[in-house]
């Protein structure tokens, strides 16, 4: 009998499904990403697939930007608080403004724009890599 219920109790305990882990992001590196009239500076990000990361993303021009790369956004594990700064794939950064979003993103190459009007026509576009 003791037996039949220690089997039950590691058979239960086998087939409980893992809690995933969540990411620890106080040691999730920042990268800081400069918008600025016409250009993200670095133009390419270069990330580590399944490495928590903190995307700081800084806008120094008096008006707004954002970092477009809905595909990159929709690959990605973006953190629960962190979801409703992420919209369409894209973040707002008004001017003279910074955003902080933390993620665990996937691995692949990504394009990187700014939507605003005539704003990647005029350079402001990059890539995201990870691997």
């Amino acid at each position: 009998m003791k037996r039949s219920l220690l089997l039950a109790g590691l058979a239960a305990v086998s087939l409980a499904a893992p809690s995933a882990a969540q990411p620890n992001w106080s040691q999730a590196p920042r990268v800081t990403v400069a918008l600025s009239s016409f250009k993200f500076a670095p133009a390419t990000i270069r990330l580590r697939a399944g490495q928590p990361v903190i995307l700081h993303l800084q806008n120094s021009g008096s008006g707004g930007h954002d970092f477009s790369a809905p595909a990159f956004f929709k690959a990605a594990t973006v953190r629960p608080q962190d979801k409703g700064r992420v919209e369409g794939g894209s973040v707002d950064v008004a001017g003279r403004e910074s955003v902080d979003v933390a993620l665990v993103p996937a691995a692949g190459t990504y394009p990187l724009r700014c939507t605003h009007a005539f704003h990647s026509m005029f350079g402001m576009k990059g890539s995201i890599v990870v691997q």
